[in-house]
C-alpha cells in the first residue's frame, strides 16, 4: 500500500497470493515436500506476480497505481482460473484435497510448521520495519523522498522481495484468504495516520487477531461442518472494499 501510495492495494488484489497458490500447486504436481519444495514453489509464484503486475503498469500507464491494480485483479483470476482447472482435472487425490486449501484453510496447520513459518516471518517483519521511516517518505512522494536521501528503487526492491517472500511461505500453508492485508492496515491508517513505524506492528497483531475470529467463525458458524476462512474473510473484505472504493477510490487513483 505505501509503495503503490493506494491503500486500495493488498496482496490478494494484485494477484500475489494467487501468484503463490498456482506455485504452490506445481510443486504438489511434481511431488515436492510441504518443509521445502512448495514453500519455494509458492515464493517463486508470488515474486513473478508482483513483478508481473509491476511490469504491466509500468509499460501501459507510466507506473499509475489505478492501473497497478487492475492488472493485479486480471492477474489473479487468470491464476484462480489455471489453478481451478488444474485442481478439477487431476487424478492426484492430493489436488482434489486442495481445493477446500484455496479458499483458505488453518485446520491442517500445525507447530512444525510454525517452526518454519515464524522465523522468518519474523525477521522479515524486522527488516520491513526497518525501512519505516523510508516507506514514510515514499508515501508523500517519490520525488521528496529522493531529495531526502531515500534510494527509492533500493527501498521498493527490497519492500517487494520481502513482501513476496513473506505472501508466498504464508499461502504455501494457509492457502488464499484474501482481505485481511486490504481491511486492518486501513483500519490502523484510520486511527493511527500514515506513520509505519506505528502501522506496521499494530497491522501485524490486528491482522492477526482478525483472523483469528474468522477462523472462529469459520469453524463455529455452521457447527459441525466448517466453513473455509477465505469465505468469512471475503464476506466482511468484500463490502469494505467496494465501500472504500466508492467513497475514496477516485482519491487514491489520482495519488
Amino acid at each position: 500500500q505505501a509503495l503503490l501510495r493506494n491503500p486500495l492495494a493488498d496482496p490478494f488484489i494484485l494477484g500475489v497470493s494467487s501468484g503463490g497458490a498456482f506455485g504452490a500447486v506445481l510443486g504438489i504436481m511434481f511431488g515436492l515436500g510441504f518443509n521445502f519444495g512448495i514453500p519455494l514453489m509458492s515464493y517463486a509464484g508470488a515474486l513473478l506476480t508482483i513483478f508481473l503486475v509491476l511490469e504491466i503498469g509500468k509499460k501501459k500507464m507510466g507506473m499509475e497505481s489505478s492501473t497497478i491494480l487492475l492488472a493485479g485483479v486480471i492477474i489473479n483470476a487468470f491464476f484462480t482460473a489455471i489453478i481451478m482447472f488444474f485442481v478439477t482435472t487431476a487424478v492426484d487425490d492430493r489436488l482434489h484435497s486442495m481445493l477446500f486449501w484455496l479458499y483458505g484453510d488453518l485446520s491442517q496447520s500445525n507447530y512444525n510448521q510454525s517452526i518454519i513459518v515464524f522465523p522468518i516471518v519474523l525477521a522479515a517483519f524486522g527488516v520491513l520495519y526497518g525501512l519505516s521511516r523510508h516507506l514514510n517518505l515514499i508515501t508523500a512522494g517519490e520525488e521528496t523522498a529522493l531529495q531526502l536521501g531515500v534510494d527509492v528503487k533500493k527501498a521498493k526492491l527490497i519492500c517487494f522481495l520481502v513482501v513476496s517472500l513473506v505472501v508466498g511461505l504464508v499461502v504455501a500453508f494457509s492457502g488464499l484468504i484474501g482481505f485481511v492485508g486490504l481491511v486492518v492496515p486501513h483500519l490502523g491508517r484510520m486511527v493511527l495516520g500514515s506513520d509505519h513505524r506505528l502501522l506496521m506492528p499494530v497491522s501485524a497483531l490486528g491482522g492477526a487477531i482478525f483472523l483469528i475470529a474468522a477462523d472462529t467463525l469459520a469453524r463455529t458458524v455452521i457447527s459441525p461442518s466448517e466453513l473455509p476462512v477465505g469465505v468469512i474473510t471475503a464476506f466482511i473484505g468484500a463490502p469494505f472494499f467496494i465501500y472504500l472504493l466508492k467513497t475514496r477510490g477516485s482519491k487514491w487513483a489520482r495519488s
